[in-house]
């Protein structure tokens, strides 16, 4: 098979980051296309340094770093790409990059992270946030109406989908009606060590932005009167510093190294967002630590209630305060060994033994017809 892979843009080293560069590890000969490409040298490890080919965004005006104002042509981008000698196309996509074209010769298949969220589900919470009002708020909504069209339209240009959960192949169903195999992504498991005993703080991580609510669990330690410290930076960093109490430590962005420490200490990791998947989850796991999250989501797929962690039946103050409370009482008893053990279900090693079956069996049909 000569193989391409197809990512929406290179500019970090984040969750669909990490499912490209197993891809890459397990095709080392494939060709990578993206959109754009301004990866600093520093994170160019990922992509083994390899060349990128890249569309006519990476020249337009302020492309670096404001290529997401270009949103309205990467439709027309992604679809620049000449991907003629390849047999097989494996795209990486959660805003455009299941749209490339292909020829019935070809076979095309999708690692979905989520379909398009701001043009779907969130909507309205990406308005929000952006705080599009009025004239500006019109022809974003007309933009994203263009765009639906299109990414329905485009998802016959696939053969076979892949969700990063069963949460997001329902919604690949619902959006495209369309089935989805299930390979979640992977998880770098063994940069954590679980500790046997674990300190007095409880650790959340995340950007501050709306749909994470970080201001939820901020809001809960503050009533508890108990530690929290709290890792990750955003647009709803100010307003969520006001809500904290004495017992609240916002330190802000930080290293890898003082995340994986702090994962590691601490007596919980609380996360009360709706997530596809929910990496950093299940690196709380690896770490050892247990997980109070939103019983919704990928935390329904990777949290085992009341043996690696607590599901939050509602998105609110009060039953992250009844989730701790019962913890601090001892009605549940959580094993390091437990949550590291669930953790190592999503290793890199697994995603591409998983990725690889898939690959070569639906190739395999596809030769025969």
């Amino acid at each position: 098979m000569k193989i391409a892979v197809v990512h929406e843009w290179l500019v970090t080293y984040a969750g669909s980051e990490r499912v490209c560069e197993q891809m890459l590890q397990l095709y080392p000969e494939a060709d990578l296309f993206s959109l754009v490409d301004f990866l600093p040298e520093d994170l160019r490890f990922f992509i083994q340094h390899r060349p990128v080919t890249t569309s006519f965004l990476q020249h337009l005006p302020f492309a670096n770093p404001r290529f997401r104002a270009y949103l309205p042509l990467m439709p027309l981008a992604i679809e620049q790409f000449d991907l003629s000698p390849y047999d097989v196309i494996l795209s990486s996509h959660h805003a455009v990059a299941k749209g490339v074209m292909t020829r019935a010769d070809q076979l095309h298949i999708s690692y979905v992270h989520t379909p398009i969220r701001y043009a779907w589900e969130m909507q309205q919470q990406y308005f929000q946030e952006a705080r599009l009002r009025g004239p500006k708020a019109a022809i974003a909504q007309g933009i994203l109406h263009y765009l639906r069209l299109w990414d329905v339209a485009c998802a016959n240009r696939v053969d076979h989908f892949i969700a990063n959960s069963r949460f997001v192949a329902r919604r690949i169903w619902k959006t495209y009606r369309r089935p989805a195999e299930v390979i979640y992504p992977p998880v770098a498991v063994d940069r954590f060590s679980p500790a046997e005993t674990r300190e007095d703080f409880y650790f959340t991580l995340s950007r501050f932005v709306p749909y994470k609510r970080v201001d939820l669990v901020v809001e809960a330690f503050t009533q508890l009167g108990l530690p929290l410290v709290v890792i990750g930076d955003g647009s709803e960093f100010r307003r969520v510093a006001a809500l904290a109490g004495p017992t609240v430590r916002l330190l802000g962005r930080q290293p890898d190294d003082v995340v994986r420490d702090h994962m590691q200490r601490c007596k919980a990791f609380v996360y009360p967002a709706e997530e596809d998947f929910g990496i950093a989850m299940v690196e709380a796991q690896a770490a050892g630590a247990p997980v109070i999250g939103y019983g919704r989501g990928g935390a329904a797929e990777t949290v085992i209630p009341g043996k690696t962690g607590i599901l939050l039946r509602e998105q609110t103050v009060a039953a992250i305060v009844k989730a701790v409370r019962s913890l601090e009482a001892g009605d549940f008893r959580f094993h390091p060994d437990d949550s590291r053990q669930n953790a190592e279900r999503f290793s890199p090693e697994r995603f591409r033994a998983e990725l690889a079956q898939f690959v070569d069996q639906q190739w395999a049909k596809f030769q025969q017809g």
